[in-house]
């Protein structure tokens, strides 16, 4: 019995031993670091640049609408072609204005034959009235049909001028000349009093609609030039400050200013997003800490970096960010001058990843 125990002591042994080797080895981190590219914090006072998005629109715009209910007989244009000022755009049947219109000329007819008979016998009375051949109550009743018919005549041709207004509302012309942006509506459709039908733009003269907040609107002057970078075509473009909010009443808080684009052949459409650079200079920034905004790491409603753990691996720290300043983000808490940050990487980055600096070794950037 005791050598059946001892033989059995021994196994356990053995078996405890190989687990934990087997234990220690699976713990072991085989995975390759990755390659970074780290900055180091420096508290910044010399920027010279305040930056805010906008998007790019064009000067001269228009969203054609009607204020007549009626079925569209004809749309003759669409997106993207060129039109010129006072071309027909969109037809709306006008059968019921045509009839008004035709009944408002009968009344025109109707009233001026009463203003001719009215008229010959106020001139008749006034006559016989110099010849003491008619009372003044003749004179005066007379005198008061006229004036009346004279009247009714004037509030007829009135009526019809309403009516010729009317038919513009019929007949929509651009207003000047442009291309086609939108067209909502085709031959057949119901349009409605103040359904937008076409959408018209003056092509070569366009402008940046960007939003500044309070902090900053101060500082910023009408006629002052600033460069606009267009991010879809990677250029950037010079402009002028023609006009500034002075409430943000209805704007949430943000003030909206308009950036004149000068002439340029850069392909630039309504509806691209860019970013305008006021040269301002930093009020108390002696103290800032920036980051380019091409190492902030997004989730959801947080920004963070990735910085650099004692032991050589990537740490993600969240930050509260500030206003931008050209390519930089103002870093208000999470980081402090003199520390260092994850720029780039050449491999997936996540807490806990082993890293590694061009022309240094993970073994050693650990000791460091």
């Amino acid at each position: 019995m005791k050598k059946y125990t001892y033989i059995v002591a021994i196994a356990v042994s053995v078996l405890v031993a190989s687990c934990g080797k087997e234990k220690a080895e699976v713990q072991v981190d085989n995975s390759p670091a990755v390659t970074v590219q780290v900055n180091k914090i420096a508290g910044s006072g010399n920027g010279q640049f305040l930056s805010f998005s906008g998007k790019i629109q064009s000067a001269n715009s228009a969203d054609l609408s009607t204020r007549m209910m009626g079925y569209v007989t004809k749309a003759s244009v669409n997106v993207g072609d060129k039109v010129q000022k006072g071309q027909l755009l969109v037809s709306i049947n006008n059968a019921e204005l045509q009839a008004r219109s035709s009944q408002v000329s009968a009344g025109i007819a109707e009233a001026n034959a009463a203003f001719v008979s009215a008229q010959k016998n106020y001139k008749r009375f006034q006559n016989l009235f110099a010849d003491n051949s008619a009372t003044q109550k003749e004179l005066d009743d007379v005198t008061a049909n006229y004036e009346m018919a004279k009247a009714r005549l004037e509030s007829a041709k009135q009526m019809k001028n309403e009516v010729n207004s009317q038919f513009a509302y019929t007949n929509i012309t651009a207003p000047f000349a442009g291309v086609i942006t939108s067209k909502n509506v085709e031959a057949g459709d119901m349009a409605n009093p103040g359904q937008t039908l076409i959408s018209v733009e003056a092509p070569g003269d366009f402008e940046v609609m960007a939003t500044v907040p309070e902090t900053e609107i101060s500082e910023i002057k009408k006629g002052v030039e600033v460069d606009v970078f267009v991010q879809a075509l990677g250029k950037t473009l010079r402009g002028t400050v023609k006009e500034i909010s002075s409430s943000a009443r209805n704007s949430g808080g943000q003030y909206l200013l308009k950036v004149s684009l000068g002439k340029t052949d850069a392909s630039i459409l309504s509806g691209m997003f860019a970013t305008v650079q006021f040269p301002i200079e930093r009020r108390n920034t002696t103290e800032m800490v920036l980051i380019p905004k091409t190492a902030i790491v997004t989730k959801g409603q947080l920004s963070g970096v990735y910085t650099v753990s004692e032991s050589g691996t990537a740490i993600l720290r969240w930050l509260r960010l500030g206003r931008t300043f050209g390519e930089d983000v103002e870093v208000l808490s999470g980081l402090s001058a003199d520390e260092s940050y994850i720029v780039s990487a050449d491999g997936k980055l996540y807490n806990g990843v082993k890293i590694t600096e061009p022309g240094t070794s993970s073994q050693e950037k650990g000791v460091k």
